[in-house]
């Protein structure tokens, strides 16, 4: 337990930082989810825009980090061409 007067506070603030971190990576895994579930390459492609953009501010936030956003994008992007590739050939 903290002791100090400015321990209490870093305790404080820790705490509240740790409750806004985590919701910002809950809704960031839930946008992912969405870019995985999509029904169509349009939806898909929406859903990446969001996400990516998503990624860009908490990567530069230092929420996560920058190689991990560029690996996410990298990875949702090439689900989303496949998506794309697989409804142009069934079409």
């Amino acid at each position: 337990m903290a002791n100090s007067k400015s321990a209490i506070k870093r305790a404080r603030q820790a705490q509240k930082r740790y409750l806004h971190n985590r919701s910002q990576r809950s809704r960031l895994k839930t946008a992912i989810k969405r870019v995985l579930t999509a029904e169509s390459p349009e939806q898909a492609e929406q859903a990446l825009r969001e996400t990516s953009a998503i990624l860009d501010r908490f990567a530069v936030r230092r929420l996560i980090h920058r190689n991990k956003a560029a690996r996410k994008k990298s990875q949702l992007a090439r689900r989303v061409a496949a998506l794309r590739a697989q409804a142009s050939s069934n079409t």
